[in-house]
């Protein structure tokens, strides 16, 4: 699967450095996979949670962060939306959150 924008995960690793290593395990375990579906991404990613316009939330590090995505399964590209701590999460709604665009300078 393609991640678009993999700039954006080192963003983010960058602004939590505590959750770095486990956003590159994400990267490198959705990068190296081809699925075909949301249920053959639960297969390997249990915890992630399926919400309506492609939109896929990951737990990452445990459930101390959340990292929502917008996946085509067809054309096999997964984009980063939004990225931060539970409580953080907790503030906003995952369904409609547009992509905050980040100045990666």
């Amino acid at each position: 699967m393609n991640v678009i924008a993999k700039r954006t995960i080192l963003y983010y690793a960058a602004k939590y450095p505590v959750a770095k290593a486990a956003l590159f395990t994400w990267l490198k375990d959705l990068s190296n996979s081809n699925f075909t579906n949301p249920n053959s991404l639960k297969d390997v990613f249990g915890t992630a949670s399926i919400l309506v316009n492609q939109r896929v939330i990951f737990n990452i590090k445990g459930n101390d962060f959340r990292l929502i995505t917008s996946i085509n399964f067809k054309a096999q590209a997964a984009y980063i939306i939004w990225f931060g701590t539970h409580k953080e999460y907790d503030n906003i709604d995952a369904n409609t959150i547009k992509h905050i665009i980040i100045n990666h300078k």
